[in-house]
């Protein structure tokens, strides 16, 4: 059986590799997660699906690239919605699994961390006041 230093250490990096690449993503895709509307209409955003053996009567260079950008972004935009549920899921079962005094305090390493890596505070939309409803 683990200890509560190495399960909370465990918790910590799994948590802080998806807050590391949510901060990323939202900050290329200027999505601010820290304005729950902007989050609102991401999580409610559905791509269009690729078009199969498309054709063009008249292909140019600048609509290809402005398709090939818009399906990158698109990507980004899925990568983003997915990770921010993954990490919900992950909060979920560490707090069922875990408790509350091991989740809190892996996600506040992570929080801390996250920080110490030059990224502003909520970067990966996550209040921890909030979140555990501290004054």
């Amino acid at each position: 059986m683990q200890n509560d230093d190495e399960l909370i250490q465990r918790v910590t990096a799994s948590i802080e590799d998806l807050n590391v690449r949510i901060a990323r993503l939202a900050s290329a895709l200027h999505v601010p997660l820290d304005d729950q509307a902007a989050l609102s209409l991401l999580m409610a955003w559905h791509s269009e699906p690729p078009l199969v053996n498309e054709r063009r009567s008249t292909p140019t260079w600048r609509a290809s690239v402005r398709a090939g950008v818009e399906r990158r972004q698109n990507h980004l935009r899925e990568e983003l919605r997915g990770l921010l549920v993954l990490r919900y899921h992950l909060e979920t079962n560490s707090l069922n699994d875990n408790g509350l005094t091991v989740t809190h305090e892996a996600m506040v390493q992570a929080e801390e961390h996250l920080l110490r890596r030059g990224f502003k505070p909520g970067a990966d939309g996550l209040h921890l006041d909030e979140f555990f409803n501290e004054p």
